[in-house]
């Protein structure tokens, strides 16, 4: 038996989770000066000193916030640009924060607390960059980058249902051919992304073919798996070799479209170099 794996659905990518654990290094002087002005009961330095960490604790949170978006860009071939721009919030943020504490927790003069808020900020851009600001558009002819997005995401979204559908099951050899299928389905939006004006002709496929297989997945997991017949998971069986076939035919048509618009621009190119 073959139990199927977690799925982390595409929008969730394989985040570095120690990016910004420089951050973390502000918060520990402050949890140590918040425990020594409560065990000497200094009511003001407590309060300050927390509120110090409040807002050191939502830079951390926005920056996250902000590498996560970053990863998604960065991931897909065909994206927006993230609409807040976490890492620069978290930035000004951390100038912020840092003149708090400098100048109002910490006492110190009013020059040198607007100096470390500007090295803090500085070297915060300087490790962290800033948000991504160009959508990535590329190829979309007379398509909408709009309606590109929403046929990918749909296609992404049914896609996570069969993923999340064969975790529940436990026939090794369906799982083996929805795992085929599904990563040709993946190949097919990957080819999609890289060249969008083909995404009116391959809706159908985005947006029927796929929801025909979440459909059937979704069918399957609500029965219990030893109440199906062998009968029914032969047809099932038949019908995935199908599916796959007709995912490898669809994905095989992208690519001779896109190696038919190179053969075109090579040939225009050529006239142009002749005249």
């Amino acid at each position: 038996m073959s139990k199927a794996k977690r799925y982390t659905p595409k929008e969730k990518p394989s985040f570095n989770y120690t990016k910004g654990t420089m951050l973390y290094v502000f918060l520990v002087p402050l949890v140590l000066s918040i425990v020594l002005a409560l065990f000497h009961t200094n009511i003001k330095a407590f309060v300050l000193n927390s509120i110090s960490f409040v807002l050191f604790l939502a830079v951390v949170r926005l920056a996250k916030k902000g590498f996560f978006e970053e990863a998604i860009y960065h991931q897909n071939t065909f994206a927006k640009a993230p609409k807040v721009p976490y890492k620069m919030l978290a930035g000004y943020l951390l100038a912020g924060a840092t003149f708090f504490t400098a100048f109002i927790a910490g006492g110190q003069p009013f020059v040198k607390s607007v100096f470390l808020a500007v090295i803090a900020t500085v070297g915060y851009y300087l490790l962290y960059g800033f948000d991504p600001k160009a959508d990535k558009f590329n190829n979309l002819g007379d398509v909408s980058a709009e309606f590109v997005l929403e046929t990918i995401h749909e296609a992404k979204r049914k896609i996570a249902r069969i993923e999340e559908n064969m975790q529940h099951i436990k026939d090794t050899l369906l799982y083996e051919k929805l795992t085929k299928a599904v990563n040709k389905a993946k190949n097919i939006l990957q080819t999609i992304q890289e060249d969008p004006k083909d995404v009116r002709v391959a809706r159908k496929f985005l947006t029927v073919y796929i929801d025909g297989v979440a459909k059937v997945t979704d069918a399957y997991t609500d029965m219990d798996e030893k109440d199906i017949d062998s009968q029914t998971k032969e047809k099932l069986h038949k019908l995935m070799d199908d599916v796959e076939i007709h995912f490898e035919k669809e994905l095989q048509r992208l690519k001779k479209n896109n190696e038919f618009d190179l053969d075109v621009h090579i040939d225009v190119l050529k006239e142009q170099i002749k005249n």
